[in-house]
């Protein structure tokens, strides 16, 4: 089971700085008083008004070294960016289209070398940033982010937007002094799976809803966006071979609203605008259950060849693709071969949890079948951890979404697979399902999995949640939010945010820089960012929110 919101639009590119702002509360695994923030490899510099202690970021990084004099952002400032790197260019363009707003300052992208400005550089044998990694280095001189990839660069521009004061992120100009402490932050990524899934079945999210997610959630260094594109409530992707499941599956939502769809061009926007911020899109239609709408479509997908009314509601399990009928997977085949067409990105989910409706023999056979297409058309498949239960195919990630409360014998089940070379993607609800009740008083969200308060989200390790899971098979994290009480983005902003960057953090950080205390206090100095970017965030009692 999971849950869906939405949430009220960034303003530009800007959104990404609060939601730092408020990761950033709660970095390490020490404790931090509010005005200084911990950092893991090294101790806290020293906090001024005007200066951002280094490391005061969320996610915390891997290795802070401060000293030295501060940076201050002036009128001659410059982003410099290396000469022949159009993606360098457009990163260092990002940052200084990012910044210009609140500074004022005309922060020119050139490609002098010349030092007293903020160079972006990319060296290629900077292999011990890997694919992610970026340093960044701080004096009076000037500000350098290095990294060996684009997307590591762009995680670095993250950082140093969480290391300038929160006022930044405001559309008009701020009185500043726009300062970045001295010294040198080397940070490398825990996992390689960082993800945030947007449930747009349940309640139907535009395009340019979809897209402020995307903006927000970069801010914290996610690198993955999941989309639940089908379910019983609407199907949300044009597929030419079968339109009514767009123009029919898609015409309604929980509730019965209008619902709606992305036709191909709009997904590619999307697809194109995550690339953008280094995000990889995994598109999910979910099957043989959570298929009502695609049943209500098309009459013989159904085993008696009825086709039964639009849902509306939210209960799960009783749907299903029939299993024994040779135009599912023709219907399978062609769904997957268009979706997969349109995503340039690895991996293509194909869903398979509470198959109730399904016979364990028919579910077996019809996920065989199932990622025998999604192997076809050259992706890999992601299902929910009920895959475990048939036989996952090689290379496929499972994602775990179960509770502490889950039986031993599915744990079990979960455990062996990860031991036979199945990765997991953890995703447990009563700690990431961000569409859970914050307490019995949030207006919206559910409780199936009880309340989950910010440290109940964040206080876990995935290294060690799963007993008898290596931690080798853990692939990363990712933080649903499921839509069945959320469809706006004031909806989206009160259950995603402050969560989802605790999970950030626990995706990104090291272990040893995990810890309540030190994130606490991180998070908190996040929240006048959030408020900068407009974002309406749950202000949990149990964060001692900063002002400033």
């Amino acid at each position: 089971m999971r849950q869906r919101r939405t949430l009220p639009r960034l303003r530009r590119l800007r959104l990404l700085g609060p939601l730092l702002l408020v990761v950033a509360a709660g970095v390490a695994g020490t404790g931090a008083a509010p005005g200084k923030a911990p950092a893991p490899g090294g101790a806290p510099g020293p906090a001024t008004p005007a200066t951002r202690p280094l490391g005061d970021v969320v996610p915390a990084p891997a290795s802070v070294r401060p000293g030295g004099a501060p940076y201050t952002l002036t009128a001659r400032t410059r982003v410099q960016v290396d000469t022949g790197s159009r993606e360098a260019r457009r990163i260092g363009t990002y940052l200084a289209e990012t910044l210009r707003p609140a500074t004022g300052l005309p922060l020119p992208v050139t490609g002098d070398t010349r030092p007293g400005h903020i160079r972006l550089r990319l060296g290629a044998r900077e292999t011990a940033l890997g694919d992610e990694g970026y340093r960044l280095e701080s004096g009076s001189r000037g500000v350098t982010l290095t990294a060996r990839t684009p997307a590591g660069l762009f995680h670095g521009v993250q950082t140093l937007r969480q290391q300038l004061p929160a006022a930044v992120e405001k559309d008009t100009r701020q009185p500043g002094p726009w300062t970045v402490a001295g010294g040198t932050i080397t940070d490398v990524p825990r996992y390689a799976y960082r993800g945030a899934m947007l449930d747009v079945s349940r309640h139907f999210l535009t395009v340019e809803q979809v897209k402020r997610y995307v903006d927000l959630v970069a801010l914290y260094k996610v690198n993955t966006l999941h989309l639940h594109l089908s379910d019983d409530q609407g199907w949300r992707i044009a597929v030419d071979s079968w339109p009514r499941l767009a123009a029919y599956g898609g015409s309604t939502q929980v509730g019965g609203g209008p619902g709606g769809y992305y036709t191909k061009a709009q997904y590619r926007e999307i697809v194109a605008h995550a690339a953008s911020r280094h995000l990889e899109v995994v598109p999910e239609i979910d099957m043989p259950g959570h298929t009502n709408a695609a049943l209500a479509s098309y009459a013989e997908l159904n085993c008696d060849g009825v086709a039964p009314p639009l849902y509306t509601g939210i209960e799960v399990g009783f749907s299903s693709l029939c299993a024994g009928k040779e135009v599912t997977y023709d219907f399978v085949d062609d769904v997957v071969r268009e979706v997969a067409a349109l995503t340039p990105g690895r991996y293509l989910h194909i869903g398979g949890d509470e198959a109730h409706s399904t016979s364990h023999e028919d579910y077996v056979a019809f996920m065989d079948r199932a990622q025998a297409a999604v192997a076809k058309y050259g992706k890999t498949v992601i299902g929910w951890h009920q895959l475990t239960g048939a036989r996952p195919a090689k290379g496929a990630l499972a994602q775990y979404w179960g509770l502490d409360r889950t039986g031993d014998a599915e744990k079990a089940r979960v455990a062996q697979a990860a031991r036979n070379g199945t990765r997991l993607i953890l995703s447990p609800a009563d700690r990431l399902y961000l569409d859970m009740k914050y307490t019995k008083d949030t207006p919206l969200g559910l409780s199936w999995a009880g309340y989950v308060e910010v440290r109940q989200s964040y206080d876990w390790d995935p290294g060690s949640h799963l007993p008898g899971v290596p931690p080798e098979a853990v692939a990363g994290v990712e933080a649903p939010l499921w839509t069945e009480t959320v469809s706006t983005d004031a909806h989206i902003d009160l259950m995603a945010f402050p969560r989802l960057l605790g999970a950030a953090e626990l995706g990104w950080s090291p272990a040893a820089a995990h810890g309540w205390e030190g994130y606490r206090d991180r998070l908190a100095g996040q929240g006048p960012r959030l408020e900068a970017l407009g974002v309406g965030f749950h202000r949990s009692p149990q964060v001692p929110w900063r002002t400033e």
